[in-house]
């Protein structure tokens, strides 16, 4: 196993907070980390002086103020969130439905924006709230344009749950079910995140065509029985298609940059690629 930098170390500190998990003390830090008292607190003084972490006397610590303010900044210049706010209104307006745009990075499916035009949603995932990475519309729309290089990890890496949710019983058998997904260009799945809900979704791509995010509608199924699921699986592949291309117009035309370029080589691979 490679040895990991100060700032990897430092990061990993960061990388334990969750929706499970909001709260750490300094000892289940060093006891989950294995790092040492010294180095743990030059880490987290380094994390609260830069405001990315917070406690209270005789209290553990949680994230600080300054993720609020990278937020922030963050929904002022995410191209993503900027470019997909039109589509979720417009597909919130057409269905009764919540509207989710989803970013796919690392190992993770992360809601980035929402909308929702029905009182009582279902299911309710923010902006921040992370989407079970192999379950559910979201998940398959991305995987079935994934490269095979970065498909076939995938698959082997939840297998288990892909199996469970009735995808086939042997890595091939699940490719032909993804492979299928390609075809139409959306996705469909019936209660796999939460139960009574229909998801469907389809990919957001880059500049290079690789998928980053998908766009999904989630709809309780008594509702979604009176609707045309090929109507819908249309609204959300042009949704996600008008976004992927508003995205390449703006890399294209961007100073400096050409279509698909990436001078630091940051996404080789693919934001699910792995080091």
């Amino acid at each position: 196993m490679a040895t990991q930098t100060s700032l990897e170390r430092v990061l990993a500190v960061l990388e334990l907070f969750s929706e499970d998990r909001l709260e750490w003390t300094p000892e289940e830090l060093m006891e989950t980390l294995g790092y040492s008292r010294p180095t743990l607190y030059r880490y987290l003084k380094t994390l609260k002086e830069a405001g990315l972490l917070t406690s209270l006397p005789n209290a553990g610590f949680t994230l600080g103020p300054k993720v609020v303010e990278m937020d922030y900044l963050m929904r002022k210049s995410d191209a993503l969130v900027l470019n997909g706010e039109t589509s979720l209104k417009a597909l919130s307006d057409r269905y009764p439905c919540s509207a989710l745009l989803v970013r796919w990075y690392g190992d993770k499916i992360l809601c980035v924006a929402s909308t929702c035009s029905t009182p009582d949603p279902l299911s309710s995932y923010p902006r921040g709230r992370p989407m079970p990475l192999a379950r559910g519309a979201i998940s398959r729309a991305i995987m079935a344009f994934m490269p095979r290089r970065q498909l076939l990890p995938m698959i082997e890496r939840n297998f288990e749950e892909l199996q469970d949710i009735g995808l086939g019983d042997t890595i091939d058998a699940i490719r032909a079910r993804i492979r299928q997904v390609k075809k139409a260009g959306y996705a469909v799945a019936y209660g796999e995140v939460t139960p009574g809900v229909v998801g469907v979704a389809a990919p957001v791509f880059d500049a290079a065509k690789i998928p980053i995010a998908a766009v999904c509608v989630t709809i309780a199924a008594e509702t979604f029985a009176d609707l045309d699921l090929k109507d819908v699986g249309a609204q959300v592949k042009a949704a996600a298609s008008a976004i992927s291309a508003q995205l390449f117009c703006e890399r294209s035309e961007s100073p400096g940059h050409s279509a698909g370029a990436d001078p630091l080589g940051l996404e080789a691979g693919g934001p699910g690629s792995r080091p």
